[in-house]
């Protein structure tokens, strides 16, 4: 700053003839609002007499003096317009010059008192309205299920009962009485709660030896628990496509939330192939350079639509083009593979059952990264992911979704320990849900009540309109005494609105006959399209179309299910 004002000081004679402490004195007294009269009758002290006579200091003042006009005079003159902040310009090419004006006070921001502030809750109700006129409103069901009545549950009133058919506790293993005994026991020893983040209190012998448990499950050396699996894909994603230089992601277009968030902030390039579609995703790899770091970023089982991705295929496209996968197996851990590691390991679901380790040559060794979720089919709540120890490790050291958050408690840690390794020694579960969603399928099917068709566990009965859609669940649930959730925009397209539906080991034959039959009548009450209708259409999201119907998963052979000769 001196040496600022030295190269002053010789342009301008009032700083070449005062001093540094002169000079900060005048900034501190208040802007002049009158010049010198012909007789030399300042305003102020002699100071500012001779700042104002000096040609360069005094100009930089004059148009001071001229931004600061009384303030309730200003108010007066625009009442509703704040006062510009004054910025002083100097005619003179001199940079010298316009580096002494900055020594002029800043004016202060004025408010108006007229109340014309900015109506936040106008923009709430505007916001709110848009959903309600495209009819993409989500309004919440009060139900509260019962655990020793699984897939039982009551609604607000607690003497009126309803059947749940589309909860994601796909085993009932939220009601397993060694998942229950377990987390009582560790409530009683540890208490309700963390205590705080991983890195302070929170780290427990429990969380460790959960990661340890999903490790095994995926044959992967490393794991790391989180919050839900939205903040795993959302933390993981965006922390490693960051870390990698000038990394492009090749995003599935039916991609989960939280995986297209963790694309977002990351802040890396990304491109999006069509939904399954290998000629699309290898064109698209071939578009970017070989040695640029790629990430491709996939699901096992797309929870809406029921369909399977191509992870063999796309695990080589990979290995060929030079990039890595990260596979999300939210809606598959629990429910398929020998020991319920997923679609992975499904696909070589007898080698992983006799050899159930890491680099026994089976399709899972070559997926990079997986993500799962322990609310789903192991029936608790919480997220992970799963590859290698060094990734994982950085994850853990710089993920903010993962540093910063309290840690899962221990009594949940605890119960979803006790879920997976359950689920990875018994298979009962397992079977009996693919059983139950076979013999739905076929129920429907012969009612020509169109399900979109799919090889998993996802049962999505299209109905193709919000408002419909929405009707059709409001009235099985005060008709039927059925729950099944809507499933509108923007969580599937436009026009694509459907009942998703997911049988469990829990739902009876009996249960089954009374949805049938639910479903049957409002169909013919309300006139709703049949897989016929669809088709004279010319199809819709895979219903009344001629491609072929996609084999289960899960073949009769694993399943243990006798083949008609």
């Amino acid at each position: 700053m001196e040496a600022a004002i030295h190269q002053f000081r010789r342009a301008c004679p009032f700083l070449h003839n005062n001093s540094t402490a002169s000079l900060r004195k005048l900034s501190r007294m208040p802007a002049p609002t009158t010049g010198i009269s012909e007789a030399g009758n300042v305003r102020g002290n002699a100071l500012v007499f001779m700042a104002q006579k000096c040609p360069v200091m005094g100009k930089a003042m004059a148009i001071q003096s001229k931004s600061y006009l009384h303030t309730s005079a200003r108010l007066a003159k625009q009442p509703t317009s704040p006062l510009k902040q004054a910025s002083v310009v100097q005619e003179s090419r001199d940079t010298t010059h316009r580096e002494a004006y900055s020594f002029a006070q800043k004016q202060p921001v004025f408010h108006s008192t007229n109340n014309q502030h900015f109506d936040y809750e106008t923009l709430y109700k505007t916001e709110l309205d848009k959903k309600h006129h495209d009819k993409s409103y989500r309004y919440f069901n009060n139900i509260n299920r019962l655990a020793q009545q699984f897939p039982k549950a009551h609604t607000a009133n607690l003497q009126e009962e309803v059947t749940v058919w589309c909860s994601n506790d796909y085993l009932g293993m939220g009601r397993n009485p060694v998942v229950h005994d377990t987390m009582q026991r560790t409530l009683h020893k540890y208490g309700a709660g963390a205590g705080g983040t991983r890195n302070i209190a929170g780290n427990s012998a429990l969380h460790l030896q959960l990661e340890a448990e999903l490790a095994d499950l995926h044959h992967k050396p490393g794991a790391l628990l989180f919050t839900s699996c939205y903040v795993a894909n959302d933390a993981t994603l965006s922390t490693l496509a960051s870390k990698l230089p000038g990394c492009v992601i090749f995003s599935d277009a039916s991609n989960h939330a939280s995986m297209i968030q963790g694309i977002k902030h990351s802040g890396a390039k990304k491109m999006i192939f069509k939904h399954n579609d290998l000629q699309d995703l290898e064109t698209k790899l071939q578009s970017v350079d070989i040695k640029t770091p790629k990430i491709i970023a996939f699901e096992s089982v797309y929870s809406m639509s029921g369909s399977i991705g191509h992870i063999d295929k796309i695990c080589n496209l990979a290995k060929k083009y030079g990039a890595i996968t990260f596979l999300d197996e939210v809606h598959a851990v629990g429910m398929y593979g020998p020991r319920g590691g997923g679609v992975s390991e499904h696909l070589d679901f007898d080698l992983n059952a006799r050899f159930p380790h890491g680099n026994n040559g089976s399709i899972l060794d070559k997926v990079d990264i997986i993500s799962g979720t322990l609310g789903k089919a192991f029936g608790v709540v919480g997220g992970y992911i799963a590859g290698s120890a060094a990734l994982v490790d950085m994850i853990r050291s710089y993920a903010p979704g993962f540093i910063f958050t309290t840690s899962l408690p221990p009594v949940i840690a605890a119960g979803a320990r006790a879920s997976v390794q359950y689920l990875k020694e018994s298979t009962n579960e397992r079977v009996m849900q693919q059983l139950n969603t076979r013999m739905l399928k076929d129920r429907l099917a012969e009612l020509d009540i169109p399900v979109i068709p799919n090889p998993s566990h996802i049962v999505p009965v299209l109905v193709g309109d919000a408002e419909i859609c929405k009707n059709a669940s409001d009235q099985l649930l005060r008709e039927h005494g059925i729950y099944v959730q809507s499933i509108n925009y923007p969580t599937v397209a436009q026009g694509e609105e459907r009942l998703r539906i997911t049988p469990t080991p829990g739902h009876s034959e009996k249960m089954t006959d009374e949805l049938v039959n639910a479903l049957e009548t409002i169909w013919r009450k309300n006139g709703l399209k049949r897989v016929f209708d669809w088709k004279q259409e010319g199809g819709r999201a895979g219903v009344g179309t001629d491609d072929p119907i996609p084999k289960p998963v899960w073949t009769d052979a694993q399943l243990r299910v006798a083949v008609d000769p």
